[in-house]
């Protein structure tokens, strides 16, 4: 068996981890290119979503590299996500690129089924060591977040511009050649001090975007057109509340162990969207009146095109920027979006951002000063 998942920004290196740690043949697929998403757009159906079609993309080339088996996780609700494994098998099966599928979600058919299924990638069913992996494995999801959220503060505060991207790349670079969790974390660490590391303006005041959205389109680089990276060397700082360690944390361990969740973006989305309707689409609404609470200066919502929930959340969108005074740009994708005209959307974006601020000193020195 020689094993292979998809793309998803930075989640190959919790997946690499896994397969370390329980000695599994994998292979990566080739990192996310306009040559992956052609593959895709040709076999999957015109109208399904971006992720998916690059998804196809992935499993095609990873299976002209030797795999035979792919991992998938499963999904609920009116996203189709939860068709993509389905879907997966169905269109590599019409092309001649049968990939046994595990997906790792709970089945209809319950506990035992699951643990088949575990016993089938992990090959045996050692809860200790499967216990320990998955710590270790969440825990790196957990610190690669943490290491990606400080790049967005960082990069905007260097003094000697590509600083942030080149340890960030040359991060990337490194860990493919290093084995196991216990020298990944340590990867981690040691790039995490090189970040802290870089000479920064430590008074320049940045303006601060918040990223909302689908999962998928907000976290992959090569999706979202390194719009995180491309803001951060505009001078402008980012955040973004949808991540890895937070889907495996707050969807996952949380609720298959009856934890409390943290619900907070529920709660800012109930006078707008009162019940979850599928993929992000209370998160994108909640997330966006949390960062106007917390003073950012905009928000901009990524997705890919035809997905239903963030059409939900982008119609309720205009009423949360009219009740709390923040500028908001929507961001469609599919493979048809041109990068020049993305950047361009973006920087006149962050021209209305900074004339907005502008606008607010001069109102508040005006108060301050009078006429």
């Amino acid at each position: 068996m020689k094993v292979t998942f998809p793309h998803m920004g930075n989640t190959y290196i919790c997946a690499k981890a896994l397969m370390d740690d329980f000695g599994i043949d994998y292979v990566i697929p080739p990192f996310n290119s306009k040559k992956t998403l052609e593959i895709g757009t040709k076999y999957a159906p015109e109208l399904a979503c971006l992720p998916l079609k690059i998804n196809i993309g992935n499993f095609v080339q990873a299976h002209r590299q030797g795999a035979d088996t792919m991992i998938i996780t499963g999904g609920c609700g009116p996203c189709r996500f939860g068709y993509y494994s389905e879907m997966n098998r169905e269109i590599l099966k019409d092309i001649g690129c049968e990939l046994d599928v595990i997906a790792l979600e709970w089945p209809d058919q319950g506990l035992p089924e699951f643990l088949r299924r575990v016993k089938k990638l992990t090959g045996g069913l050692n809860v200790v060591k499967i216990s320990r992996v998955l710590k270790d494995v969440t825990q790196i999801a957990k610190m690669m977040d943490d290491f990606e959220r400080l790049s967005f503060r960082v990069r905007p505060r260097e003094v000697h511009k590509g600083d942030t991207d080149r340890i960030y790349k040359a991060f990337l670079n490194k860990v493919l050649k290093t084995a196991g969790s216990s020298e990944i974390k340590k990867l981690i660490r040691d790039a995490t001090s090189e970040l802290l590391s870089i000479d920064m303006d430590r008074d320049f005041v940045p303006l601060k975007v918040g990223i909302v959205g689908e999962i998928y389109t907000t976290i992959d680089p090569f999706t979202n057109n390194n719009i995180a990276s491309k803001l951060g060397n505009m001078g402008i700082e980012v955040d973004r509340q949808v991540t890895v360690s937070g889907w495996i944390i707050e969807h996952i361990i949380k609720n298959a162990l009856h934890l409390p969740r943290d619900l907070r973006y529920a709660e800012a989305a109930r006078p707008y969207l009162g019940t979850m309707i599928g993929g992000h689409a209370q998160e994108t609404l909640g997330h966006t009146v949390l960062y106007a609470k917390e003073g950012y200066d905009g928000v901009i919502q990524v997705y890919p095109l035809t997905c239903m929930p963030e059409i939900v959340a982008e119609s309720i969108l205009p009423a949360v920027e009219r009740d709390y005074d923040i500028s908001v740009l929507t961001l469609i994708i599919d493979e048809m979006t041109g990068e020049a005209g993305y950047d361009t959307r973006i920087e006149a974006f962050v021209d209305l951002l900074k004339r907005r601020r502008e606008r607010k000193n001069v109102g508040e020195a005006t108060v301050l000063f009078g006429n």
